[in-house]
């Protein structure tokens, strides 16, 4: 891995932009890491409950559920035009022409729309328990992608990452004492769990996708540019949801599902907002991750807060937490505790290196 002062996205060479991330100290960086770590783990974690609730007190409408992961994108203009994007703008290279980004944009956004219809499909079928596990497969998905598309090293460690999260994913699918949610026959728990696996290999490529579009064609180093192509992406996959809502005739359930919500008409419409925000606040992180260290690390901080969900479930919805399943979660830490490692041994080279060009 690069230095962890610096972001990914210097990999390709010299440039004369001084990038405002290199003059910090590492105590610095390490805070900003921290601070988006934080903003993934919670937000992820409020994000899959808050839908597993939606499903549970009486939510039906899948493409709802996939319209409130984007929705709350107008919440990152805050920070967006917070940072000042044009007082970043000196020294750095002439941006792609609007079409070409806007091509970029718009298949990217598609794809999240397609991956968010995958999540909403599996946690309606899934407990948010066996769900989070599940998706913590995309881990291994996406040091695959790194691996092929973004040029990430593929060490022993990482390697046992992706077997043993693989393992982890291979005992829920295979594991007859799930815990399914009421109603939901065997079939359907197969295709929650094959909807997962799909959501989250689709997931790991968008980030490797987003990744190699700021390095080869954005080429700009600077948090504001990782936030516009979060809140275009984010426009167009809302558009997809909504249009997705009005032809398959979902939006004419939503009074009534309102109406039928077991918590009140309040609740229904505080759970969709909140659900919403969590989402935007995870996207923070994830994309701040990216844009800090890498997508693989991102997507390690992911799988972490995956792997944590699990545990707040058994609190909030009283999941069954059979043997497969604590055995399930503790390979996923394992997976986790393997690559960070892999991340500190990068970072005792990199210190290394620096003390000998000193």
């Amino acid at each position: 891995m690069a230095d962890n002062r610096e972001p990914i996205l210097a990999k390709d060479g010299p440039s004369t932009y001084q990038h405002p991330l290199r003059r910090l100290k590492r105590s610095q960086w390490w805070i900003l890491v921290v601070l988006n770590i934080i903003f993934l783990i919670v937000g992820q974690a409020a994000a899959v409950l808050l839908g597993r609730f939606y499903y549970n007190k009486g939510g039906n409408s899948k493409w709802m559920a996939t319209l409130v992961q984007t929705a709350g994108f107008p919440i990152l203009l805050v920070p967006y035009f917070f940072l000042h994007p044009s007082d970043e703008s000196h020294g750095l290279p002439t941006p792609p022409p609007i079409l070409a980004l806007s091509a970029i944009y718009s298949i990217i956004g598609a794809l999240i729309a397609g991956d968010n219809m995958l999540y909403s499909i599996a946690l309606l079928y899934l407990s948010a328990s066996t769900y989070s596990l599940i998706c913590a497969t995309q881990l291994a998905f996406n040091a695959i992608f790194s691996f092929f598309i973004n040029g990430q090293k593929f060490t022993a460690l990482i390697l046992n990452s992706v077997i043993i999260l693989s393992l982890s994913a291979a005992l829920l699918a295979l594991n007859d004492d799930s815990d399914k949610p009421s109603g939901i026959s065997s079939g359907k728990y197969i295709i929650g769990i094959l909807t997962a696996i799909a959501a989250s290999a689709l997931y790991s490529l968008l980030l490797s996708l987003m990744q190699l579009t700021f390095e080869k064609v954005l080429k700009k180093e600077t948090f504001s540019v990782v936030l516009e192509m979060q809140i275009y992406t984010a426009v167009v996959a809302t558009c997809v949801a909504i249009v997705g809502l009005f032809t398959s005739g979902e939006w004419r359930t939503l009074s009534s599902e309102m109406n039928n919500f077991t918590t009140g008409k309040l609740s229904y419409v505080m759970t969709l907002v909140w659900t919403a925000v969590a989402w935007q606040v995870c996207s923070v992180g994830v994309v701040g991750l990216i844009f800090v260290v890498s997508s693989l690390f991102s997507n390690v901080i992911s799988t972490l807060s995956l792997a944590v969900t699990p545990i707040a479930s058994l609190i909030i919805f009283h999941d069954k937490m059979n043997g497969v399943k604590i055995i399930a979660m503790l390979l996923a830490f394992w997976g986790f505790a393997s690559y960070i490692y892999q991340n500190y041994v990068d970072d005792l080279k990199t210190r290394k290196n620096e003390g000998d060009d000193d």
